[in-house]
C-alpha cells in the first residue's frame, strides 16, 4: 500500500487505542512496513507495548533496526577513520544493538543509491614541502558522488548483500564493506 493509503487507516487504530505515537514515530511505522499494512500494525503494537510512545527511535530499537543516526556514525567511520577503528567501532555498535550486517546495509543502500545526510569526508594530506600534514575536508552527500564512482560502491554492496544471504561470514563482509567505502573515499579524493 502506499503511505497515502496506510497513514490515515493507522491514525484510525491509533485513535481508537490510545496510542502516543508522535510524527517522526508514523514515518517510522510507514517506512519499515513497506507498504503492508499487518506489518505496519504488528510494529505499532509491539512499539507501544514495549515502550508506552512511539517514537522514531523507539519504533527502530523495536525492530532491531538501526537508527538514522547509528548509520550516519557507520558512515562517518568508513570514510573518516582508519580501516582497523571502523571494524572496531562498527562491530562495538552492532554488539551493544544487536544489529545485523544485512540490516546496515539496506540503510547504506538507500543512502548511497537515494540520498541520506551530508556527511563530511576529513582527509590528512601530506603538503608538498612542508612537514606537517594539513586536513583537507569534503562535504559527501548523494550528489556528491559521481556517477561512475557511485556506480562501481553500489555494485560492492550489491555482492556483499549477496554474499550475506549465502552465508558467509558477517565479520569478513563488514571487512569488505568498510574496504568499499575507503576505496570510495580515495577516489572522490582523487577525483577532486
Amino acid at each position: 500500500l502506499t503511505p497515502e493509503l496506510m497513514v490515515p487507516r493507522l491514525q484510525h487504530v491509533i485513535q481508537e487505542e490510545g496510542v502516543d505515537v508522535t510524527e517522526d514515530g508514523m514515518k517510522a511505522l510507514v517506512t519499515l512496513s513497506s507498504g503492508d499494512m499487518r506489518r505496519a500494525l504488528n510494529i505499532l503494537q509491539s512499539t507501544s507495548m514495549a515502550f508506552g510512545k512511539v517514537t522514531e527511535e523507539n519504533v527502530y530499537t523495536c525492530t532491531g533496526h538501526p537508527l538514522k543516526s547509528d548509520i550516519a556514525n557507520i558512515l562517518d567511520w568508513m570514510l573518516n577513520q582508519d580501516f582497523s577503528t571502523a571494524y572496531r567501532k562498527i562491530m562495538e555498535l552492532k554488539t551493544l544493538k544487536g544489529l545485523a550486517l544485512q540490516d546496515i546495509l539496506t540503510e547504506i543502500h538507500l543512502f548511497v543509491h537515494r540520498g541520506g545526510e551530508r556527511l563530511w569526508l576529513q582527509m590528512i594530506l601530506e603538503r608538498p614541502n612542508s612537514p606537517l600534514p594539513f586536513t583537507e575536508c569534503f562535504l559527501l552527500s548523494t550528489v556528491d558522488f559521481p556517477p561512475s564512482i557511485r556506480i562501481q560502491l553500489l555494485i560492492k554492496l550489491a555482492d556483499i548483500e549477496y554474499r550475506l544471504a549465502a552465508g558467509t561470514s558477517e565479520k569478513i563482509q563488514l571487512s569488505s564493506l568498510i574496504a568499499a567505502f575507503q576505496v570510495t573515499r580515495d577516489l572522490v579524493v582523487a577525483e577532486a
